[in-house]
Parts: structure tokens; C-alpha cells; sequence
């Protein structure tokens, strides 16, 4: 028996965790060897030309962006410019497996978000999936104890703007090219690394350095291309859930690259949030098939 559409959208759905949270652990290892912005500046300039490569095969070029659409490509360039930065902010100074678990807030945030900003119908049951959710995002940053810091404060900030870069690609049309919108904000993130690393340092960089850099873009490609891929191949609800597999993988490689053992409130944090969201995951496709 062959493989159905949703296990193949699931295969590539893992794949791409699998490309992004290497692609982390990669920018992590260059933490207090390499300053942050010059290494999104690196590794963003190695990406955008891969991407670009890939843009230019696929025809993304090609397509004009409308009015409507341009106002959201910014939005969402905005959102994936910050949310990068605070992210790796964040990575470079606490857990992998930390830094992932916080981001999985983001669906629970886009729900919510939506439904204030967008007006979508959200029922009770979702609401409080959410509020379940963040009550396990606490127990990850720990307010008001030595493990709190700016860094978790970061994490956050990033969530945030995830929930604005999330919102603003809902509201793209569907013709416009997933890579040409990719390609863009690949631009824009590296332009933002070259424009801090003028006025911060500038570290000069060995082989082992700029190898590692180039293969986060390579990895940072992979998690981009698999992820289009589950989609397309895929149902939305039945691939979507396995973006959770990335904190299974940020555990092992957090463990197995840099030693880290997350303490039983961050497990236990991390197995609500992926809990929530997968419940909210859920109610979405039952509220889906109840409108059709």
C-alpha cells in the first residue's frame, strides 16, 4: 500500500522541523563566538542566495504584487524580522529546548489574535485552550525566579511578532508565490544584520565558524522548502500538527549538542502548550467542516 497525501505532507512537515531546529542549534554553537547580528548577517546572506536560486527555478520572479498584498508582504516581513531577531537573541542565551517550547505559543497567539483582530469565531472551549497555553508558557520562563530573565522576555517578543508575520500571511492571496514572499524577507533580515553590524562589532570569522553558518542556511532552506511542500501535498489539519515535532527535536540536540537537561517545569510547561495547541488544532477543523 502506498503512502497517502497526509503521511507524505507529514513526512515533509517533519523534515522541515527537523531543517529548522538544526538550523538553530547551528546559530546557538556560535553563541559568544560570533556577535548575533553579524552571524544573521552571514548566514542570511548564504540563505538568500539559495533561496533566491530556488525562487528563480520555480518562476517566483515572474509574479507583480498587487496593492492589498504588499501591504501584508511588509506586515510580514516586519513580523519575521523581529520575531528572528528576538528569537536568536533569546537562543544565544538560554536552552534550545527552552527557547523552542516558548515559540509553540505562537498558534495559540494567532488564534487569539485572530479572533480579536480578524474577527473570527472562537468558542469558549478555545479560549480557554489558550489561557491552559499560556499558563504553560509561565511555567517555561518561571516569572519572579532566577531563571526569569530578559531572555524569556525575548522569547516572547518573538512570539508576538510571529503572531503578526502569521496573521499578515492569512491574508495574502493565494497566488502569491510562498518562495518570492520568502526570498524577500530573507532580504530583509540580512539587510537588518548588516545594517546593526555597522554600529556593533565585527568578529573576524574562522573556517569552522563560516562553515557552520553556511550550513544553518542550507538547513534554514530545507525548513522552508519541506514546509511548502506539506502543504501542498497535505490537508492543513491533518499536517499542521506535526510542527510540534520540533521541540522533540530541540530536546535531543539540545541534550545531545550542548548538555542541557530541562528542569521537570519546563517538561511540564512544554507538554501543556503542545497539548493546548494541538486541542485548539482540533476545534479548528471541526469549526471548518461545521461552516462548509
Amino acid at each position: 500500500m502506498g503512502m497517502t497525501d497526509n503521511i507524505r505532507g507529514a513526512l515533509w512537515m517533519s523534515l522541515s522541523m527537523v531543517g529548522f531546529v538544526i538550523n538553530d542549534a547551528l546559530m546557538k554553537s556560535l553563541s559568544g563566538e560570533v556577535p548575533l547580528f553579524q552571524a544573521i548577517l552571514v548566514r542570511g546572506g548564504f540563505a538568500t542566495v539559495l533561496i533566491a536560486g530556488l525562487a528563480w527555478a520555480r518562476g517566483a520572479f515572474q509574479f507583480r504584487l498587487a496593492g492589498p498584498d504588499r501591504r501584508f508582504v511588509v506586515l510580514r516581513t516586519i513580523g519575521e524580522v523581529g520575531g528572528t531577531c528576538l528569537f536568536l537573541t533569546a537562543l544565544f542565551n538560554m536552552p534550545l529546548a527552552n527557547a523552542t517550547a516558548i515559540l509553540q505559543v505562537a498558534s495559540l497567539g494567532v488564534t487569539l489574535a485572530a479572533a480579536l483582530v480578524l474577527g473570527d469565531a472562537v468558542g469558549w472551549r478555545r479560549y480557554t485552550a489558550i489561557l491552559i497555553g499560556f499558563i504553560g508558557v509561565l511555567m517555561i520562563v518561571r516569572p519572579g525566579t532566577e531563571g526569569f530573565n530578559i531572555y524569556s522576555l525575548s522569547a516572547l517578543g518573538a512570539v508576538a511578532f510571529i503572531v503578526l508575520r502569521d496573521l499578515s500571511t492569512r491574508r495574502l492571496s493565494r497566488a502569491v508565490p510562498g518562495l518570492l514572499v520568502t526570498v524577500i524577507t530573507s532580504v530583509a533580515i540580512t539587510a537588518t544584520g548588516a545594517i546593526m553590524t555597522l554600529v556593533g562589532e565585527w568578529q573576524p570569522l574562522d573556517w569552522t565558524a563560516l562553515a557552520r553558518m553556511c550550513a544553518a542556511s542550507g538547513f534554514l532552506l530545507v525548513g522552508y522548502y519541506a514546509g511548502v511542500e506539506a502543504m501542498r501535498v497535505g490537508e492543513v489539519g491533518a499536517v499542521s500538527p506535526f510542527r510540534y515535532s520540533n521541540l522533540l527535536w530541540a530536546l535531543i540536540i539540545g541534550y545531545l549538542v550542548f548538555g542541557e537537561v530541562p528542569t521537570w517545569t519546563v517538561m511540564i510547561g512544554a507538554a501543556i502548550v503542545v497539548s493546548t495547541g494541538l486541542y485548539t488544532l482540533h476545534r479548528e477543523r471541526i469549526a471548518a467542516r461545521s461552516a462548509v
